[in-house]
């Protein structure tokens, strides 16, 4: 599932991860994320940091108090990358954080683990 606020950037990664063969959700805010888990449980989710309303950091917190998810592997994307910042987002419940522009590469070695 990819969660991000740019409509746009939501979009090319979820059709890029349909053609490495994954089936994805889109959502474009905190709330909808919320809703649309209930219904599609997802292994991984991308989630952008920056949102507004409610950011990555509070979602990732909110999904993993959610004990009928599982405990589905959270990406963090961010346009920051300085050690603090992966800090947050590990305190936060992340698995994984990404500094954008995100290296499909590299997402896809982090998504076979």
């Amino acid at each position: 599932m990819v969660v991000d606020d740019n409509h746009d950037a939501a979009e090319v990664l979820s059709e890029a991860l349909e053609l490495l063969g994954y089936e994805t959700r889109v959502a474009y805010d905190a709330l909808a994320t919320l809703d649309t888990v209930a219904q599609f449980k997802p292994q991984v989710m991308l989630i952008d940091i920056g949102m507004p309303v409610m950011d990555g950091y509070e979602l990732a917190r909110r999904l993993r108090a959610m004990k009928e998810l599982g405990h589905p592997k959270l990406i963090a994307l961010t346009g920051f990358g300085q050690e603090s910042d992966r800090a947050l987002a590990l305190e936060a419940g992340f698995d994984e954080h990404m500094v954008k522009p995100i290296d499909l590469e590299g997402l896809e070695s982090l998504l076979k683990k």
